[in-house]
């Protein structure tokens, strides 16, 4: 599919970070898009840039909140793209929701493991069975499912437990592979994609936060810092010290580092995962750290979670999370 122009993309995630940007540049490229977000403020926000950037004559860029972990939402979400987009056909499913959370299974509740599981996991498999007829129905289709460099490494580093996340993007990369052969038997003209973005500079520290505790606040509330308080006396951290002010700052001031300091911009990384649709690659690494990794996990797999393994990785590619 080396030209958007006409097309009907769904982006999911579609109100921050590498899905507002690939909503964007579809957009540029003539394409209608409907995307869901579970903030419609969020939203809100990427149809302004994108009107604010002048849409194309006659394109219908169409906003629906829905959270892709429940599979009566998404149902939902496919009948209203349907009606909103009037049409019975889509060629682009980009699977790009996900938050982070639920890192380890000691110290984290099993809501908040499940939570992220099914949101990075299920959003995935909800929105692939409920746009597949519409993707069968068009001429050509493409189905983007975005796992991590957390797909092919289950960690971020040796001090910070990272299970659900690297769960659901295992599986979201298996799922990918295996759909090569499935498609090929079943909808040849449908082809697949799974990205494995490195550190991109997006708003999933402040969003994760905001999901799990199941509003849509900037504000960093008492709940959410006594449990960030919880968290860090179970890593011998010492937070008895600190104030809830010193807390609320610490964990600004992670989000913050998370997007700025970031060796990609997700405008960048939307831009490299559209140039891989449109080489047909069925494997897109994005990020020049999600390369370096790549290629010392396959080097040395059963050295992957040794700290020195680690030690000397981050020093080559400059990775500074989980340290």
């Amino acid at each position: 599919m080396k030209d958007f122009a006409g097309r009907i993309a769904v982006v999911t995630g579609g109100g921050t970070g590498m899905g507002r940007e690939l909503v964007r540049q579809l957009v540029a490229e003539g394409c209608n898009v409907a995307m869901c977000d579970v903030s419609a403020r969020a939203m809100a926000e990427t149809t302004r840039l994108c009107e604010a950037a002048r849409l194309p004559q006659g394109l219908r860029l169409s906003s629906h909140v829905a959270d892709v972990s429940d599979e009566a939402q998404v149902q939902r979400f496919a009948a209203e793209v349907a009606h909103r987009q009037d049409t019975d056909k889509i060629h682009l499913l980009f699977n790009n929701a996900g938050i982070g959370g639920g890192g380890s299974l000691f110290t984290h509740s099993r809501e908040e493991w499940e939570k992220t599981f099914n949101v990075c996991w299920g959003g995935v498999y909800h929105n692939t069975r409920a746009f597949l007829p519409m993707l069968q129905a068009a001429d050509q289709g493409h189905i983007v499912n975005t796992s991590s460099v957390n797909g092919f490494w289950a960690s971020i580093g040796p001090k910070v437990p990272h299970t659900a996340y690297a769960a659901a993007k295992f599986a979201v990369k298996g799922f990918t592979e295996a759909l090569i052969t499935d498609l090929r038997i079943n909808a040849p003209h449908i082809s697949c994609s799974v990205v494995m973005p490195g550190h991109i500079g997006t708003s999933i520290v402040g969003n994760s936060r905001k999901v799990q505790g199941g509003h849509d606040s900037d504000e960093i509330s008492p709940a959410e810092i006594a449990l960030a308080r919880a968290r860090m006396a179970s890593t011998r951290a010492d937070a008895a010290s600190m104030s809830d002010e010193d807390i609320r700052a610490m964990m600004a001031e992670r989000a913050r580092r998370f997007i700025e300091e970031a060796p990609m911009t997700a405008a960048a990384a939307a831009t490299a995962i559209l140039e891989g649709v449109k080489a047909d690659r069925w494997r897109i690494l994005v990020g020049e750290d999600a390369h370096g990794l790549d290629q010392r996990v396959r080097q040395a797999p059963e050295r992957a979670y040794d700290i020195d393994f680690f030690e000397q990785m981050a020093a080559d590619i400059g990775w500074r999370l989980g340290t």
